[in-house]
């Protein structure tokens, strides 16, 4: 936005400051190219050729005079007409100021063109936007400052970070404080801070990506700086990197860096790079785990540690929820979300139960307009135990997380769900949604037959008869006749081969321990009766994935 707003906002910027300067009469000219003709051969002005748009006003005679004159001011030019010969008496061109001062006040108002208006309007919003966002920022750099113990020239851990909004700084503010918990000297500065780190065994360098695969602004000067100082002592790297995979430049940064440092004398790669996509706590533990185990210093490894409650929550209000019962620990929450909330089945609900920083996550279902959520509830739960205790009427603060990996894909002729457990969820709201009547075949896996899996039924019963719904496949692992989803898979090996050579989708949640197991029958059906393997259809983006 603030590219395709640059233009305009020039244009205002250049043409307020003209009218200002006009203003202070700086370009005043006495110098008038006046003309009088009495000749014959005067010039005879057309009114009825004249673009009323071309006149800005009209002064009539006083009187019947032949001495007292029609006045026209035009655009560049003021003349006057004798009101019996239409005869110019007069003719006053206007100054390139006056001229300017036009153009600057049509430019800046946008008084000419209802068109201009309207993009300078959207240019002004821009502007407001932009102060908004200025100031955010900076609140967010001071929330986030360094804070040190130790001196950087008497540390062992050097964490350096480059960061454009302080997101980045929180994780690696987050190993600063575990480091120096378990008696380490640790220290972390910016990365234009980049200096001579005499007792430093270990550098972790934290960045995250500014605008197209550049640096950060804490960070710009990092590149030069490594050029020209050199450690005395052969130190080990780590480069661990903040994106967007939305983004084709995805920790193009990081990257640069990581490769930077491989060339110097002194360095020591300690762990392939990392990337951390969306600030995912889980993928920055993944980092942690890797970090910890070659370094032998216990850091935490739960994801909660690292999350941080973000500001300005949504609040839902229940509307809706069922009662477990002994042979069933599955139970039903319908939320309702403000006007303003946009979600759809697939996306995710992030919830704060203890109001600190652990963060729980629910697949959303749409029902009705309103989230659906399908949940276990676990003995001493913290997520589940706090959802489940709600009353209707009650309002929980959360956050939606838009899961675009995981919506339905409206272009697709054919889709296999597969899900186990509360799983479901979001396929039962994306069956809801299916309006277009696209065929849909689902699969579901449950340990028995309950008061949920019946209201599951009816329900794929009532989309069969909208035809939003072809076949609803259930099975149960703990009744008489057990079987597990992956049995129905293979059941139907035919179906599933023919839907991914023609290009269907197979869209899997539920748990991670099933996801494999449906992933490695899906690659022996592929194998067998395609010859391609599952990871091909995956590439192609046919194998959709949301499960934990």
């Amino acid at each position: 936005m603030g590219r395709l707003a640059l233009i305009p906002i020039l244009i205002l910027a250049l043409s307020g400051t003209y009218l200002s300067m006009e203003r202070f009469h700086l370009f005043e000219n006495n110098k008038k190219d006046k003309t009088k003709n009495q000749t014959s051969a005067q010039k005879i002005f057309n009114l009825k050729k004249t673009p009323l748009a071309a006149v800005s006003k009209i002064e009539f005679p006083f009187s019947d005079d032949e001495e007292d004159y029609y006045t026209f001011e035009l655009k560049d030019r003021k003349i006057e007409v004798n009101q019996y010969s239409n005869a110019i008496v007069s003719e006053e061109l206007y100054p390139t100021p006056k001229l300017l001062s036009d153009l600057s006040l049509d430019l800046h108002t946008g008084r000419a063109s209802a068109i201009w208006a309207f993009i300078l309007g959207l240019a002004s919003l821009n502007i407001l936007f932009f102060i908004y966002s200025g100031f955010a920022m900076t609140f967010k750099r001071r929330a986030s400052r360094i804070k040190n113990k130790y001196k950087a020239e008497e540390s062992k851990y050097i964490l350096l970070v480059g960061s454009e909004n302080g997101s980045s700084l929180r994780f690696a503010n987050a190993i600063l404080k575990e480091l120096i918990a378990q008696g380490e000297k640790a220290f972390i500065g910016q990365m234009n801070n980049y200096s001579v780190y005499p007792k430093a065994e270990h550098l972790l360098i934290f960045t995250s990506t500014y605008g197209l695969g550049d640096a950060p602004s804490n960070a710009t000067k990092f590149e030069s700086l490594l050029e020209k100082i050199n450690q005395q002592q052969q130190i080990n790297y780590s480069v661990i990197g903040f994106g967007s995979q939305s983004y084709p430049d995805f920790c193009g940064y990081a990257k640069k860096i990581d490769a930077l440092l491989q060339k110097q004398s002194w360095a020591n790669r300690f762990l392939e790079l990392q990337t951390i996509n969306d600030k995912s706590a889980e993928e920055f533990v993944n980092w942690v785990k890797l970090w910890s185990a070659k370094t032998n210093i216990s850091l935490s490894t739960t994801p909660s540690v690292y999350n941080h409650i973000p500001k300005g929550l949504q609040q839902l209000m229940v509307l809706d929820k069922t009662i477990v019962s002994e042979n069933e620990q599955t139970f039903l929450l319908t939320l309702r979300a403000g006007m303003r909330s946009k979600f759809t089945s697939g996306d995710l609900l992030a919830i704060y139960p203890a109001n600190d920083n652990r963060e729980r996550l629910y697949s959303i279902g749409t029902h009705n307009g309103n989230i659906q959520l399908a949940i276990k509830l676990h003995p001493n739960g913290l997520g589940s135990g706090y959802l489940y205790h709600l009353n209707i009427g009650d309002t929980i603060k959360t956050q939606i997380i838009n899961n675009q990996a995981f919506h339905f894909p409206k272009k697709a002729s054919k889709i296999a769900l597969i899900s186990n457990g509360t799983g479901i969820a979001p396929f039962l709201g994306m069956i809801e949604q299916n309006k277009k009547k696209i065929e849909i075949h689902l699969y579901s896996g449950f340990r028995q037959k309950t008061e949920i899996t019946t209201k599951y039924e009816d329900f794929a019963s009532e989309m069969k008869q909208k035809q939003q719904l072809k076949n609803f496949h259930l099975a149960f692992s703990r009744e008489t006749n057990k079987h597990y989803v992956m049995d129905l898979i293979q059941i139907d090996a035919d179906f599933f081969a023919d839907l991914l050579q023609n290009n269907g989708i197979v869209m899997i949640c539920g748990a991670l321990a099933m996801q494999f197991d449906v992933e490695k029958v899906l690659d022996s059906i592929c194998l067998a009766k395609n010859r391609t393997p599952l990871s091909t259809y995956k590439d192609k983006g046919q194998i959709l994935t949301d499960c934990y």
